[in-house]
């Protein structure tokens, strides 16, 4: 029987996911994630991010953020660039299953290809 621990606090979890799931919610962010994912690079400069993205700085820079304050990605400074990776301990999060657990059936009615946590 595997339990996965839920955050202290219901609505904290609920909270957490939904501004996840709403810095998710937008098919520009959904690239940049996928930029840093397929990199071949630990990071991407916010240079070539703007680049490969073809967006202006400052739109670049509020997508950015957002996915920031969602902990979906990480930010280094290195002189006066920065430089953005994922945070795969969050992309995992939103990938697992706790989040699976939360909306799961509690009675024994569930399909077998389902989540394997328990209630």
């Amino acid at each position: 029987m595997i339990v996965i621990p839920l955050m202290d606090d219901l609505q904290h979890t609920f909270q957490h996911y939904e501004k996840t799931f709403k810095a998710l919610a937008d098919e520009k962010r959904l690239h940049l994630l996928n930029l840093l994912a397929t990199s071949p690079n630990d990071s991407i400069c916010v240079c070539d991010l703007a680049e490969d993205m073809d967006m202006a700085q400052s739109k670049l820079s509020y997508h950015l953020k957002i996915l920031l304050k969602a902990n979906l990605i990480i930010q280094e400074k290195k002189g006066t660039w920065s430089y953005y990776s994922l945070n795969h301990k969050e992309i995992n999060n939103v990938l697992s299953e706790e989040l699976c657990c939360l909306f799961r059936k509690s009675n024994h009615e569930i399909p077998t290809n389902s989540c394997s946590c328990n209630s």
